[in-house]
């Protein structure tokens, strides 16, 4: 699309600063910008007039704007562009730029600055944006003139998406954004990140050598990154391995029908040594797959556990654990040249591999009847266990919608429940700070091409973004909140009974732990923003309340009135 020169300096084009960037944006292949408007970012939003193809997706607070542009990059597995309003805004955003830090999630952040020619005045709306942003971001920069932004916004984009992978940051004064140039916007630079790993006959070698049965895989986020998941496949099917999750997850990057899927790690490095104590190595592929919360003596690696790892961020590698080998690449291209060398190495020894394949299968089996056994059990409970409200929900949802989790109050459960051949299917928050979870929703939907997407989330997590309901409803996408209601901080309260001794446990009283004086009305919130909404108390209801919603290809609000265990 042409844009109408406002002046002409020796022949050339001359545009505004806030023209160039949507310029530049639209070579990128940007189709949505999320933002929440202030003075300081009134250029760009007028700008916008001029490029209908670029869609402002308005976000009531920024720290909805900003989770919402991680759901949409991790779903549409490109950069997601936000505009925030100078430093109010970006501390507003803060929380969940830390998310997106944690999850490596690729954001291309900006934020309105005051014109610089009046900063020595100390006016209104001005702050040290770049110092602000650093803490959450690879880098941050003020552009200085809109002759810089060709430059500074590309390799704000290429950086984002370089290893590892994460958030970036550009302050925009609003001089800069009025500015006359003739610069060009330039094409962007077509960079090709797929290095195949060096060693891998090596690799393969020692992974050889393990006995049968006694290596597993860790299948970190970075697979869904890679879109590797076919490719572990097949590296656990020749190893007969079973594949786990990381400890806290961004994705589950595997299909989770798949019979050697094993779960998730636990997150306490006790608990997970135990879990792995069974092992002479683990591959694990992609990095920070063994984090943990709270404090245990001990490794997470039980002794006599090697680590071998795959990843493009070479800075994880051997980064917390004593690695024999550990390789740089891009893990799908890397994988697929490491089959071949792999199938070669353990040629001869099929049928040990194949006995081990068949066990773990029945494992897992075994272990997912039990799991369903038990919520089967708790059905006729007078108040909703949270297994039996995440087995209805994934029942209800089915393997081929999206789901975004920020209910940790039943996500264990859900993750037990999971049964989909799609890799893609489940987000889960991994930064650890609450009220990314319903944007996320919304983001994710749009990456999804406006697909529909359940998300489930906590009472106490969904008062932290609840405006990003309201997006939902403005974009017409049809996400469905299902808010698992305990009238708790349920996780933290469960941690402190565990510490016996604690006042608050062996008195029974928990500080600034319930949600319940006043009740919470979550249907007239729902209401507020333009949301229909029902509130199921019988666990029969869970599943068709959430098939209705889905259904109605709306913008819907689900309340499950759970237990607090």
């Amino acid at each position: 699309m042409q844009i109408t020169a406002v002046s002409d300096i020796d022949g050339q084009r001359s545009r505004r600063g806030a023209d160039i960037l949507l310029e530049i944006l639209e070579s990128e292949g940007v189709k949505y910008i999320f933002g929440n408007p202030g003075t300081t970012e009134l250029p760009l939003i007028d700008a916008l007039q001029k490029r209908p193809d670029l869609h402002y997706v308005l976000a009531l607070q920024e720290a909805s704007a900003v989770a919402m542009a991680d759901g949409y990059a991790q779903a549409a597995g490109r950069p997601g562009f936000l505009n925030l309003h100078t430093a109010g805004g970006l501390g507003h955003g803060m929380g969940n730029l830390l998310n997106a830090s944690v999850s490596q999630t690729p954001l291309v952040v900006t934020a309105g600055q005051q014109d610089s020619r009046h900063t020595i005045s100390d006016p209104l709306l001005f702050g040290d944006l770049v110092s602000i942003a650093t803490p959450a971001v690879k880098w941050a920069q003020e552009v200085m003139h809109a002759d810089q932004l060709p430059v500074l916004v590309h390799r704000a984009f290429n950086d984002a998406m370089a290893a590892p992978t994460g958030p970036v940051f550009l302050s925009l004064p609003m001089d800069v954004m009025e500015e006359m140039s003739t610069v060009s916007a330039a094409p962007p630079s077509q960079i090709d990140r797929r290095s195949i790993a060096g060693g891998l006959p090596e690799l393969a070698q020692q992974l050889a050598r393990i006995a049968p049965g006694r290596l597993g895989i860790i299948a970190g986020d970075e697979v869904h990154a890679a879109g590797a998941a076919a490719q572990v496949a097949a590296v656990a099917e020749l190893l007969g391995a079973p594949v786990f999750g990381s400890s806290w997850p961004s994705r589950v990057p595997f299909a989770t029908s798949h019979p050697l899927w094993e779960g998730n790690l636990p997150t306490r490095a006790t608990d997970i040594a135990a879990k792995l104590a069974d092992y002479d190595a683990i591959f694990a592929l992609g990095g920070k797959s063994l984090i943990t919360i709270l404090y245990s003596e001990g490794s997470a690696v039980p002794p006599g556990c090697a680590i071998y790892q795959v990843s493009a961020d070479i800075g994880d590698l051997g980064r917390t654990f004593y690695t024999p080998l550990s390789l740089v690449g891009h893990i799908r291209t890397s994988l697929e040249a490491f089959l071949p060398l792999l199938k070669k190495a353990i040629a001869g020894r099929e049928d040990d591999y194949a006995t081990t394949r068949q066990n773990v299968t029945a494992r897992n089996h075994d272990r997912r009847s039990k799991a369903i056994a038990t919520a089967l059990h708790r059905m006729e409970e007078p108040v909703i266990a949270p297994c039996v409200a995440a087995y209805e929900a994934v029942r209800a949802i089915g393997p081929d919608i999206a789901i975004v989790d920020e209910a940790i109050a039943t996500s264990s459960h859900v993750r037990s429940f999971l049964d989909s051949d799609w890799p893609a299917q489940y987000s889960f928050l991994r930064g650890g700070a609450l009220g990314w979870g319903m944007p996320a929703a919304v983001g994710a939907s749009l990456g999804l091409g406006r697909e529909p997407v359940v998300c489930l989330v906590g009472d106490g997590a969904s008062l932290y973004s609840p405006q990003a309901i309201w997006t939902a409803a403005h974009e017409k996408l049809p996400v469905t909140f299902v808010i698992m209601n305990n009238q708790e901080y349920n996780v933290l309260k469960g941690f402190m009974r565990g510490q016996t001794h604690y006042v608050s446990t062996r008195n029974g009283n928990y500080l600034a732990m319930d949600l319940n004086d006043p009740v919470i009305d979550y249907q007239a919130m729902a209401a507020s923003y333009g949301l229909s909404a029902c509130r199921v108390t019988r666990a029969t209801d869970i599943a068709p309340a959430i098939q209705a919603g889905i259904a109605s290809g709306r913008a819907n609000v689900v309340e499950i009135m759970i237990r607090a265990e």
